[in-house]
């Protein structure tokens, strides 16, 4: 009798599958597979590649939209090299209604993820039927449409012009896109002398003759008594120029960053931003530390403050900028904002846990479910006994 009460406990956990769902491999806006049909007590084991998307349930009605009390796992932006550890986030399928998936990235924008149709569905009906997947998807597509229509109807340019919307790195957050880019090279003369130089010309950028051959110097301070700020916030250099961070009271740093990711270190393309380490000054100090950046492009340069203890630093808008184009949207106050809104609360979010997510309702995956059987076992024969 024992032995049948045991088995009749554990038969759901033992008859219980996991299903592994991919969403965004090969850069692609989508979830592998799209659909699937699950039974109760399955578990749904959504695995995040490159990029950054989400898991966020919605409804059949509201296809891009956040269902009220849904399960969501947030933001999981994975670099562009992961290709092990990736982040999960599981879901315990509790009965046979459809749940209706979808990626929240750039949501109500023309760059919406969910537009595009990456969307999911599990126990959808079948082809032919009202709630179908592909109803559900066609759904989804019309909302990218109607995005794109409205902003081109804003913006007659709009379909010849690069894209005004791009996303933050994580997070939330949709930003001004990045303007073009035109790579430059030019003879520059001053005085009796004359060289070459390449540089990246962006609009509103300055131009790149320096104001003299050995350049001019800038000072900026870095923190103070009471101060999570770099002083002057931004500032406009030319090739040759020395930006000089003289770093005052408390421990701070100054390390090159992107607009898109403001609170990280910048590593894109095989380019790593530069970084002055940690600059810790007393109280009552009266000699200040310095650390030296020369300037050799009229791009934007976009940097922080890594200090995370007891709060963000660059969650706090200690950011700076140099060649900041002030007129356009991708400005310093807008770089700053972006580091406030983001809180830069992602340093930490690409190390993923060895082990699966907890699910949306608390449980873990059943890869390892052994240990829980074990525990389950000797719990029970402790009472029995």
């Amino acid at each position: 009798m024992f032995a049948f009460s045991l088995g009749l406990a554990l038969l759901p956990l033992i008859s219980a599958t996991v299903i592994d769902v991919q969403v965004g491999a090969s850069g692609q806006l989508a979830y592998s597979p799209e659909a699937i049909s699950a039974k109760p007590g399955d578990q749904v084991v959504f695995h995040f590649h490159a990029k950054n998307h989400t898991v966020t349930q919605s409804s059949f009605a509201s296809p891009c939209g956040k269902k009220d009390g849904g399960f969501n796992s947030g933001f999981q932006p994975v670099a562009a090299n992961q290709t092990d550890n990736l982040p999960t986030f599981t879901v315990t399928v509790n009965d046979t209604s459809p749940i209706w998936v979808y990626c929240a990235q750039a949501a109500n924008t023309p760059n919406s993820h969910c537009g595009a149709g990456m969307v999911f569905a599990i126990n959808c009906g079948a082809d032919g039927t009202q709630n179908s997947f592909t109803n559900f998807k066609n759904a989804a597509l019309s909302i990218g449409a109607s995005l794109k229509a409205a902003a081109a109807s804003a913006s007659p340019a709009a379909t010849d012009a690069p894209a005004a919307y791009a996303t933050a790195a994580y997070g939330d957050v949709t930003i001004p896109a990045a303007p073009a880019v035109t790579p430059v090279t030019q003879a520059v003369t001053l005085g009796t002398e004359t060289w070459t130089t390449t540089y990246n010309s962006y609009p509103g950028s300055p131009a790149p003759t320096p104001a003299a051959a050995e350049g001019t110097v800038h000072k900026v301070i870095v923190g103070g008594p009471g101060k999570l700020t770099f002083d002057p916030p931004f500032i406009s250099a030319l090739p040759r120029d020395t930006v000089v961070f003289e770093f005052h009271q408390k421990n701070h740093t100054v390390t090159q960053s992107s607009f898109a990711d403001p609170c990280r270190p910048l590593n894109a393309n095989g380019t790593t931003g530069f970084d002055s380490g940690f600059m810790a000054v007393a109280d009552d100090a009266t000699e200040f530390p310095t650390w030296n950046f020369t300037v050799t492009d009229t791009s934007p340069v976009w940097a922080y403050c890594r200090q995370t203890n007891p709060v963000s630093h660059c969650g706090s808008g200690m950011v700076f900028a140099i060649n900041s184009v002030e007129s356009s949207p991708r400005n310093f106050s807008a770089f700053q904002n972006v580091a406030k809104s983001l809180n830069g609360t992602a340093a930490a979010a690409v190390v993923p846990s060895a082990s699966p997510s907890a699910n949306a309702n608390g449980a873990s995956s059943l890869k390892h479910a052994g240990a829980g059987m074990s525990v389950l076992l000797a719990s029970l024969v402790a009472f029995l006994l």
